[in-house]
Parts: structure tokens; C-alpha cells; sequence
């Protein structure tokens, strides 16, 4: 795939927070990029600044505190969000990206009917009169799986269950049809069966409406059904990267593959006990000189406590940061209960 196919090219990107305590490096030097009509998922733990990178990406995260201390997002190959002034980025935000958030009932207006929420955005950026803006909410709600929409958009958003205040969520994000869809743990503060529902959802989404999609997520199960690659990050970092095979059936990195080994399997019958990893994340007020997994890592060398590894290329798709990559690092055989991924 050659970069004119690329929506999003993000390199060494840095966001900090100031605080009283100092500095809080929550971003540390990201580089990935995302293709057009593509669904990329970026997980890890929580604090690993995965939500921290989806934020930036559309200029969400309050400044101050956080400040972008240096990199670029280069938006369909000629606009850098980061130079943007805030004006130039209101008129991006909501029209060719959108943005669903954890929580649908902290992010509706809930003095604002459904059908005001999703008409504001059509009015503003697309120009539509009221009433055509109307008939296109009742449309995006019908495109989201909600019945009765044309009653529906008459109603506040405690009126509704949290699957459907969900989807009046990716309603939204979708009104001004943007080039960008950006999920943000969508699934989490829903049970399982409409979390299904959910994901199912904004798989047809994707393909109907060729809009790539990033999900920031903790849940394997969901990057296994929804996305074609996969970022791995820890303590600020990308640790590994590669297609949803390559991560999933030929994990490379220690954290990946203690990630990999405290999801519950159910494609076997065996009664093996999920394995946490052990251990919690650096202080990102000062992040450790080496690689910042190396404490909590089982095969960690002198060398990983004093240098962090680059990223070793391990094929077009995939690459890895760690020092068992390195020709003279010792072989180490990977845990066996890795590999393999279960669908929602």
C-alpha cells in the first residue's frame, strides 16, 4: 500500500501534562499511521496513553495542562493537526473526523433532545436547513439500528438504555459523514450482548461508509472481531505493531504476549488459569532510562534497564521494541497458551 492511500500518518509524537508534581510524560514519541477505509486498534493497559493519542489526534485534550511537546499528525498527507489554531480545528472536528466516547451519558447534552444533538453538527458544518437536517437524523438513526427514530429524536437521553444512547453516539460522530471515526473504549459501560451489537454495528458502518475507524481499547476480544491491525502501547510507548494475525497468532513482545495470556480463551477446553502480569506501570513522572517494561518482565536483560530497544522490523506490517529481538540476545521460547483469537 503506498502513502497515498494513508489518512493519517502520525510520527514522534509527544503530549505531556504539567503539574504541581512536574511533569507527566503521557505520550512518549508515538509513530503509526492509518489507511484509508481501515479499522486500526490501539490497546493496553489503562495509563498507557492510549486515549491520551486518540485525544491529540483531534485536539480534545485540555491545554493547559497538556501540551504537545513535539511531533506531527498529518491528516490526508498535507494538513498537520498540530499546527492548526483552534478555529481551523472546530472546522475539522465533527466534519471529516468524528469522535464516539466512553460514556454516552456524560457526553450527550442531556437538556437537548436526540434529534437537536445530531441536527447541530448537519446545520453547522453541512449547511442543511432544519427540516432536512431532520429527515437525515431520522435516517442516521435508522443507519444506527434504532426503531421508531421518528419518535426517537423527540426524546432526552435518559430516556433511553445505554446500547441506544450508544448509538445515538456513533449517530452523531457519523452525521457530517467523516473521513476519521475515532472510538474511544465504546464498548466498555456495556453488557455483552450489546456490546456485540455494537461492534457488529460499526463493522457494517466501515464498510457502508469506507471511513477508517480507530478503536482504543483494553478488550482483545474486540480488536480480534473488528480491526485488520493492531497497536500495542505501554507507559507512553508502541511496543509492537502488526496486522490482527501478526499480533494475535505471532506476538513478539513480552507485553504482548502477557497481554494475550490474561484474556480467557474459548476456542479450548482446558481449565487453564488466566496468568496476570505482575507488577504495575512506571511512574511517567520520570519514565525508567531503559524499556519501561523491563521490571515487570520475565526475560529482562542488563541491557533493557539501561537502553530503550528500537523498533525491529519483523516484516512490512510488523515490528517489535525489545532487546530478545537482537541477534545476541538469548532464544527464548514463548509461552505456549498464547495465539489463537476467540470472535464476540
Amino acid at each position: 500500500m503506498n502513502k497515498g492511500d494513508r489518512l493519517l500518518d502520525v510520527k514522534d509524537l509527544k503530549v505531556s501534562f504539567r503539574t504541581y508534581a512536574g511533569e507527566v510524560q503521557a505520550v512518549r514519541g508515538v509513530t503509526f499511521h492509518l489507511n484509508k477505509g481501515e479499522v486500526l486498534a490501539i490497546v493496553g493497559e489503562s495509563g498507557c496513553g492510549k486515549s491520551v493519542t486518540a485525544q491529540t489526534l483531534m485536539r480534545l485534550i485540555p491545554t493547559p495542562p497538556s501540551y504537545i511537546k513535539s511531533g506531527s499528525i498529518l491528516f490526508e498527507g498535507k494538513t498537520d493537526i498540530v499546527k492548526l489554531s483552534n478555529r481551523q480545528m472546530e472546522k475539522i472536528r465533527g466534519s471529516e473526523m468524528g469522535m464516539i466516547f466512553q460514556d454516552p451519558m456524560t457526553s450527550l447534552n442531556p437538556t437537548m433532545k436526540i434529534g437537536e444533538q445530531i441536527t447541530e453538527g448537519l446545520i453547522k458544518h453541512r449547511g442543511l436547513k432544519k427540516k432536512a437536517a431532520v429527515q437525515k437524523a431520522i435516517e442516521l438513526l435508522k443507519l444506527v439500528g434504532i426503531n421508531s427514530p421518528e419518535g426517537r429524536i423527540h426524546q432526552y437521553p435518559h430516556e433511553l438504555s445505554g446500547g441506544m444512547r450508544q448509538r445515538v453516539m456513533i449517530a452523531i460522530a457519523l452525521a457530517c459523514s467523516p473521513k476519521l471515526l475515532i472510538a474511544d473504549e465504546p464498548t466498555t459501560a456495556l453488557d455483552v450482548t450489546i456490546q456485540a451489537q455494537i461492534i457488529d454495528l460499526m463493522k457494517s458502518i466501515s464498510e457502508k461508509t469506507e471511513s477508517s475507524i480507530i478503536v482504543i481499547t483494553h478488550d482483545l476480544g474486540v480488536v480480534a472481531d473488528m480491526a485488520q491491525r493492531v497497536v500495542v502501547m505501554y507507559a507512553g510507548k508502541i511496543v509492537e505493531q502488526g496486522t490482527v494475525d501478526e499480533i494475535f497468532y505471532d506476538p513478539q513482545h513480552p507485553y504482548t504476549w502477557g497481554l494475550l495470556r490474561s484474556v480467557p480463551r474459548l476456542d479450548t477446553n482446558s481449565d487453564e488459569e488466566l496468568i496476570p502480569i505482575p507488577g504495575t506501570p512506571p511512574d511517567l513522572f520520570a519514565p525508567p532510562k531503559g524499556c519501561a517494561f523491563a521490571a515487570r518482565c520475565p526475560y529482562a536483560m542488563k541491557a533493557c534497564l539501561e537502553e530503550d530497544p528500537e523498533h525491529t522490523p519483523l516484516s512490512e506490517t510488523h515490528s517489535a521494541a525489545c532487546w530478545l529481538l537482537h541477534p545476541d540476545a538469548p532464544k527464548v521460547e514463548r509461552p505456549v497458551q498464547i495465539g489463537g483469537h476467540q470472535h464476540v
